[in-house]
């Protein structure tokens, strides 16, 4: 068992000092640098969200303080925008169900919405919906064209050509810009978007008006027709309507599964929130039982585990032989390609083989490393045990992951207000950060060659501008929400930043928790006289020491890591973009690079863990911690991957235990499996939905209490080993371990003479 790795290469091991009675009190503030530089980030932080509430409050003053103007709404619907969409932080601070349940027309007014002007036009027109089969549709979820609320959908085939001079024009008339008056030439109509080109037998879908198009014989047809005019002199092809309402479909399709999505949320958060409260339930009684049966626990942990994936395994087999014979069953989830509803999946053989694989694999996995570490379970019961009596003396530790999610939730949160609008320019950038002072940009767009292509522009004077005569095919439309202001430029050195402090505050969150917890069991263990020299308020002393001293140190250990965890999120944007690349050497690049940082960032995680339970304790900065805590496991090598590990390896089965009970539970009663609640559960779009997340909300509820029992244990294990190093048993220098783990490892205290 032990390593006795003494001869310097990983520094000495410590000496006894008899003024050592446990976690320093008498100490001195640690990496004060760093603690100015966290300071400084913050007010810059804080800066950043002041501008972004200013910015939004500048556009959101406007558009709502004063009316559009008529010119402004022409000019809207001209370039093909949504006035409503010019400020799209609006959405988020005046977050409106609305927008998703009614279709919006290019002024931003609600179609067919009780009380407004549009409550007898429920239905959502499109000028020209071949243009939804642009790339726009994608990044704006838009298409670029003109759209109005109209009260029944075109039931017949005309152009303006044909009839802005018969008797037909009143009912081509409805389907116009509101308040159109016939006073332009045809020319500048089309041109200025006053009127659709031409007008398409549609039917109401979702409230939208797509083309009536059907198949007879295998041809699809519009009417009795298989072109259509588009009412500048041409006929095109059918296929162009099916491109762009197939776009628009898209994006409607997309908006319906995330308010499907929304609605079972709506019916089920109860429920949901019932399955978190019995995890939590069953983490605490977990813990309880944990510290009076450890050793019984541990075992009935293990075979509980083995027994809900046996059960797995033979639910997946059931299910199999189940749809042997029925139709449609057969089929292989390569051929049925992704479906939204993954309930279509349940429905196939190969789903419930590739499941009975998967849980196989993994009860054989958990079965062979049960056989080989054996004996070394025996160990990490003991200190487990003694985790246990730890937290027992220190019960309130219990509790204190609540205080680590309050802080986390505040991280999520201002990041949130900051970060998570629409793009501001998603040409560039796909998210959504910081676009909180939005304009409508417009640039000139041309299907040959123009030497002004891709040049800002202004809808109102384009027409009569140089540009325009440069290039007679070009136009002015609609581009992207943003500007092009200093501001807007340095948006992405904002997001960047954005993205950095969160990953800064929230390591620096976990990190200040560890250490809390660090000094409170150290406290403990350092007790030569348990619990009669326990310190009162273990706990909260060991929370004020780390504001107090260690500010600094824990922003440093805080700060590698977000830097790492940064880089990585650049490579992941990277690595999207080169998907598409036919590069493979950039590719591989990219994996390695990927895979290194990886790596990097969980020794990082490993080596602060252990740097920050040497701080509680010594009190010394990040670095000369961070050295001692490396050597002194290094010393002791072979005890920190067994112990250790093997204790990580326990807790993650009881992580497991508690996540799929509560698992299993959801998935029985969301899927109306359980006779006795059978009529209580909801009715769902997608059962899954409650499901993953009572899975993982589980997760993370006994996360948060095993995190606890992990401190607990890396602390212990951490300053048993530095108690073998100090003492040698003899009645000037006694061992501080417990009487059990003396036994384990044949060490005694020797008994001062008289």
């Amino acid at each position: 068992m032990e390593d006795e790795r003494k001869d310097g290469a990983y520094g000495t091991p410590q000496k006894y000092d008899p003024t050592f009675k446990g976690p320093i009190y008498n100490r001195g503030c640690t990496d004060i640098i760093c603690c100015v530089f966290l300071l400084v980030a913050i007010v810059g932080y804080v800066a950043v969200g002041i501008i972004g509430v200013w910015k939004k409050g500048q556009v959101w003053g406007y558009r709502v303080g004063g009316q559009a103007s008529g010119a402004e709404m022409q000019m809207v619907l001209r370039s093909g925008g949504a006035l409503v969409s010019l400020d799209p932080s609006t959405a988020w601070t005046h977050g409106d169900p609305r927008k998703v349940i009614y279709p919006t027309d290019s002024r931003g007014e609600f179609c067919g919405q009780k009380g407004t002007k549009n409550a007898n036009k429920p239905y959502l027109f499109y000028f020209n919906i071949v243009k939804c089969a642009s790339p726009l549709v994608l990044l704006e979820f838009q298409c670029p064209t003109p759209q109005i609320c109209v009260e029944n959908c075109p039931s017949r085939y005309l152009t303006y050509l044909n009839a802005h001079r018969s008797q037909d024009f009143e009912y081509y008339k409805q389907f116009c810009v509101p308040g159109f008056q016939n006073k332009k030439g045809v020319a500048e109509v089309l041109r200025d978007g006053d009127c659709p080109a031409v007008l398409i037998p549609s039917k109401p879908l979702a409230q939208r008006c797509f083309p009536a198009i059907h198949a007879r014989k295998g041809i699809l047809m519009v009417g009795n027709e298989t072109t259509y005019e588009d009412g500048r002199g041409s006929r095109k092809n059918i296929t162009e309507l099916v491109e762009g309402a197939k776009k628009a479909n898209g994006v409607l399709e997309a908006r319906q599964l995330a308010m499907r999505i929304f609605e079972d949320y709506t019916v089920s958060w109860y429920w949901i929130i019932i399955g978190l409260v019995i995890a939590m339930g069953m983490s605490l009684l977990f813990i309880v039982l944990l510290r009076f049966l450890a050793g019984i626990m541990v075992w009935v942990m293990i075979i509980m585990v083995i027994l809900v994936l046996g059960y797995g395994i033979f639910h997946c087999y059931m299910e199999y032989a189940r749809l042997r014979g029925e139709a449609g069953s057969d089929i292989s989830l390569a051929d049925l390609g992704f479906q939204t509803d993954l309930r279509v999946y349940l429905h196939l053989r190969q789903t419930w083989m590739a499941f009975m694989i998967i849980l196989s694999i993994l009860e054989l996995i958990i079965i062979l490393l049960l056989i080989f570490l054996r004996k070394r379970i025996l160990i990490a019961i003991a200190l487990i045990k003694e985790a246990s009596r730890a937290v027992g003396y220190v019960m309130c530790s219990m509790l204190y992951p609540l205080v680590t999610f309050f802080l986390l939730c505040l991280c999520i949160a201002y990041w949130a207000s900051t970060a998570v609008y629409p793009p501001s320019h998603p040409d560039r950038w796909p998210w959504g950060f910081l676009s909180t002072s939005n304009e409508a940009v417009y640039k000139i767009f041309s299907d040959v060659a123009c030497p002004v292509a891709g040049q800002t522009c202004n809808p109102e004077t384009f027409p009569s501008s140089n540009e325009s005569r440069l290039c007679p095919g070009a136009h002015c439309q609609f581009a992207f929400y943003g500007g092009e202001s200093s501001y807007h430029r340095a948006l992405l050195a904002l997001q960047i930043f954005n993205v950095f402090m969160f990953f800064w505050l929230a390591n620096f969150v976990l990190a200040l928790g560890q250490v809390t917890l660090a000094g409170a069991f150290a406290s403990y263990y350092w007790a030569l006289n348990k619990p009669g020299d326990l310190p009162a308020f273990p706990l909260f002393s060991a929370f004020g020491r780390a504001l107090r001293y260690h500010t600094g140190s824990l922003a440093f250990g805080a700060l590698i890591l977000a830097i790492v965890q940064v880089i990585r999120v650049i490579l992941e944007y990277l690595d999207q973009r080169l998907k598409a690349a036919e590069n493979k050497f950039a590719r591989f690049l990219m994996t390695c690079l990927k895979c290194c940082f990886w790596c990097l960032e969980k020794f990082i995680r490993f080596l602060n863990r252990n740097a920050y339970i040497m701080i509680a304790v010594y009190g010394t900065n990040f670095c000369t911690s961070a050295r001692n805590a490396f050597f002194l496991l290094m010393r002791n090598i072979i005890r920190v991957a067994v112990l250790d590990k093997v204790t990580d390896f326990l807790f993650l089965l009881g992580k497991l235990l508690v996540v799929g009970s509560v698992g299993i539970l959801a998935f029985f009663f969301f899927t109306h499996r359980i006779r006795i609640v059978q009529d209580t559960a909801p009715p769902l779009n997608y059962y899954w939905v409650p499901i993953l997340t009572v899975i993982v909300g589980s997760y993370l509820i006994a996360h948060g209490f095993f995190s606890v029992y992990g401190m607990c244990v890396d602390t212990l294990f951490l300053c048993f080993l530095e108690d073998l190093e100090r003492n040698d048993g003899s009645a000037e220098r006694p061992y501080f371990m417990s009487p059990s783990l003396k036994r384990l490892l044949n060490k005694t205290n020797k008994k001062a003479e008289s």
